[in-house]
């Protein structure tokens, strides 16, 4: 049968619901029923949400249907509270499935739909009624004595069923002992929410300090937003027994003019409170400021680690390396910091002498309480190299062998420069012979530090008996 397009569609969605109708005795709580929200987020892809809402209560049983909930809920974790002794949940139900053409039609298998397909000729529209055989790799459809596969034209639905949801919905049955307008706490445990600190650091001219700003950088893609959210950060490591794993981010903002959060304690971890709320967009990534500190106190060092560390037949030719420039600087009110900082990246920049700020490199840290030191390797050094050939070795016992080394130093700079040079070292040591004398750091561990004159070098040699 063929009909005039906009006369049969008309008259079709004349008899199609304006939406998802909710149970007959389900109240629906939406997100213009907010009256605020908490969040407090943890560094491990966890955050607590406390959402508040007013809802209007009959004096016993009621269904409520929470919508805009995230995506991520642990359902588990839900508590809804009221006033004291006013309600008791005896249900609660997460509903996830979600409205989508493909669950609409995994819905409607052995239900009849409508298939409308359009003359491209003449534009007039053939509807026909189809009974869905299969969706599984494709679309299977009964249409009159014919079976079609993945057909042209529309799929029309003469109802949502009801248990798909528009969006993610927590449904409790709650007893009330009293009725009317009521305020209700919704708190929950979630993921895809996370936060790290990032930092930017810009050395001195002469590399004798730098400055430090710190960020706070928030991810969520848990599924809804967070509107005006009064806003917590946890750094510490709180444990869980089934971590979920971090989503992507998808797009960044920042809130560059936010006063730095609030610290204190919290348990054995660090609680950070932002001085007003901040919306939390789905699919978004946010930046707050976190610290600011100048004229920190910084060391620079070049180091060399295991480059010798071959205690066994050397076969093959000694390879030359660039040293591991390190820097260094206390975390110490003396240094003009003295406050916990959170686990994240530090990225360092320097001027050139046309006052571009250059990026140098960059290194994370974990959580640094205050008296701590922090320590950044950020890249390998140009200038100053280092080669090590094995010079000796010496099978002295079954178990007891010599095996000797030379670290040959090159810098190319015009000034000169102190390098360490640490091995680890297998087994039970004895330092035989060495051109100067180690320190011992460890048990398994030696370390020199070595004197490279300007546009020089220096070798280091050292004689070790191990014992296996």
């Amino acid at each position: 049968m063929t009909f005039n397009r906009s006369t049969w569609l008309a008259a079709f969605f004349a008899l199609l619901p304006m939406g998802q109708a909710l149970a007959a005795d389900e109240t629906r709580v939406g997100a213009e029923a907010q009256t605020g929200v908490a969040v407090t987020i943890y560094n491990e892809d966890l955050a607590l949400v406390r959402d508040a809402r007013r809802v209007t209560l009959t004096a016993g049983r009621n269904r409520l249907a929470f919508e805009e909930v995230s995506a991520a809920i642990k359902p588990e974790t839900a508590l809804l509270r009221g006033p004291d002794g006013q309600l008791a949940t005896i249900e609660q139900n997460f509903d996830f499935d979600l409205l989508t053409p493909a669950k609409l039609l995994e819905k409607s298998l052995g239900e009849t739909v409508r298939l409308i397909t359009t003359n491209p000729a003449t534009g007039a529209e053939t509807v026909e009624e189809a009974t869905v055989l299969s969706v599984a790799d494709g679309l299977v459809l009964k249409v009159g004595e014919r079976i079609e596969t993945n057909p042209l034209g529309r799929i029309v639905f003469a109802a949502v069923p009801p248990s798909l949801r528009a969006r993610p919905t927590l449904v409790l049955d709650i007893e009330s002992a009293g009725s009317g307008e009521t305020p209700l706490e919704l708190s929950y445990l979630t993921g895809g929410l996370g936060w790290r600190a990032d930092y930017v650091a810009t050395l001195s001219a002469d590399e004798s300090s730098l400055d430090l700003n710190g960020l706070v950088t928030l991810t969520n893609t848990s599924g809804v937003t967070y509107n005006a959210a009064k806003l917590q950060l946890v750094a510490g490591e709180v444990n869980q027994v089934r971590p979920t794993p971090m989503l992507m981010e998808k797009m960044a903002t920042a809130e560059m003019g936010m006063a730095p959060p609030a610290e204190e304690p919290l348990f054995e971890y660090h609680l950070y409170t932002l001085a007003r709320p901040t919306t939390i967009a789905q699919n978004q990534t946010k930046q707050v400021a976190l610290l600011s500190a100048s004229v920190v106190p910084v060391t620079k060092e070049y180091r060399f680690v295991d480059i010798g560390n071959a205690y066994d037949f050397q076969m093959a030719e000694p390879r030359r390396v660039g040293a591991t420039v390190r820097l260094g600087f206390d975390n110490s009110a003396a240094a003009h910091l003295g406050q916990p900082l959170p686990k994240g990246v530090i990225r360092v920049y320097k001027n050139s002498s046309g006052g571009e700020a250059l990026f140098v490199g960059e290194d994370s840290i974990e959580h640094t309480p205050e008296g701590e030191s922090v320590r950044l390797d950020l890249g390998r050094a140009f200038d100053i190299t280092a080669t090590s050939r094995q010079t000796d070795f010496q099978h002295l016992s079954e178990r007891v062998i010599e095996v000797a080394f030379a670290v040959e130093i090159k810098n190319a700079k015009s000034e000169p420069v102190t390098v360490g040079v640490v091995e680890q070292i297998p087994g039970q040591w004895t330092m035989v012979e060495e051109s100067q004398a180690h320190e011992k750091t460890g048990a398994f561990a030696a370390q020199w530090q070595v004197a490279v004159p300007a546009k020089g070098k220096t070798t280091l040699s050292y004689r070790l008996r191990l014992e296996y």
